[in-house]
């Protein structure tokens, strides 16, 4: 059954919501986290975060982060200490701090961004992990499966990073922006910042952002759009590393594909958490 709008949508009152206000970073606010792993917390998860001080999780919306004074989102190796996030995440950090697999904390260094691609590359003094390897051909086409993995809603949901399967649904973003791709794996605050997989396990994509589902709801009447999220293409994520020296692995994807634990193999020790303190 196909439900009809309460009221008519303009293509003025569309043009204009898209423009920015129906694309919500999925980025988080979080609290100070510990420096050493807990030993209730399973080997290879990072502690859970601190709750309030009535016992309930610190809110992760952005309105929060400017409140506590730091976000957090989610980064991954891409060459000997490097990583690679969203520029939103580390936007105007006065520090920033990676957790790696084992639950320890290093500084991380910003080196180079770029605003329209919303793209971030860190330094950290140590090595984190083995770089991900990026798909070298053949070109991403609909319908494929993908893997978000990253760190959604910490200290609400799991302590330790989250992996969610999908499907890429269309070869552009919002306004057919040719630099994202639409996925189905669901993305949450927190989740910017993360590789996106394909099937075989190399990257495709950095996650970014989700459709404001609240801010299209009260445009079209109370019509909820479901999961609608985006990533960078991993295209345009080479060519920014490739801007600042840096050359990541490459592979290509034929064969058959991997089983969603042998994905979360690949990328648990190259992910970690990121808090940007402001």
């Amino acid at each position: 059954m196909v439900r009809r709008m309460r009221r008519p949508l303009s293509a003025a009152i569309m043009a204009c919501a898209v423009a920015g206000a129906l694309l919500a970073p999925a980025r988080s606010a979080a609290p100070p986290a510990a420096r050493h792993p807990s030993p209730e917390v399973p080997p290879g998860k990072p502690p859970p975060l601190e709750d309030g001080p009535d016992g309930v999780p610190i809110p992760r919306s952005p309105e929060a982060s400017a409140d506590s004074g730091s976000i957090s989102g989610t980064g991954f190796v891409v060459a000997d200490r490097r990583l690679l996030t969203n520029r939103h995440v580390v936007a105007g950090c006065k520090r920033i701090v990676a957790r790696d697999p084992a639950g320890v904390e290093l500084p991380a260094k910003l080196i180079a961004a770029d605003r329209s691609r919303d793209l971030a590359l860190l330094s950290t003094e140590r090595p984190v992990g083995p770089p991900l390897t990026f798909r070298d051909g053949p070109p991403v086409r609909r319908g494929e499966s993908v893997t978000t993995y990253g760190f959604p809603l910490l200290g609400l949901l799991s302590s330790g990073p989250t992996l969610t399967t999908g499907n890429v649904n269309a070869l552009t973003g919002l306004r057919d922006n040719p630099t994202n791709f639409q996925i189905s794996a669901a993305v949450q605050p927190g989740s910017s910042g993360g590789p996106l997989f394909d099937g075989q396990g190399h990257v495709v994509g950095v996650v970014v952002s989700q459709l404001n589902a609240a801010r299209v709801a009260e445009m079209t009447g109370g019509d909820l759009p479901q999961n609608v999220n985006f990533a960078v293409k991993g295209s345009e994520a080479l060519a920014f590393l490739a801007a600042h020296d840096v050359r990541p692995l490459m592979a290509p994807s034929t064969g058959p594909d991997k089983r969603p634990d042998e994905i979360d193999a690949v990328a648990n020790p190259s992910t970690v958490y990121l808090q940007c303190f402001r």
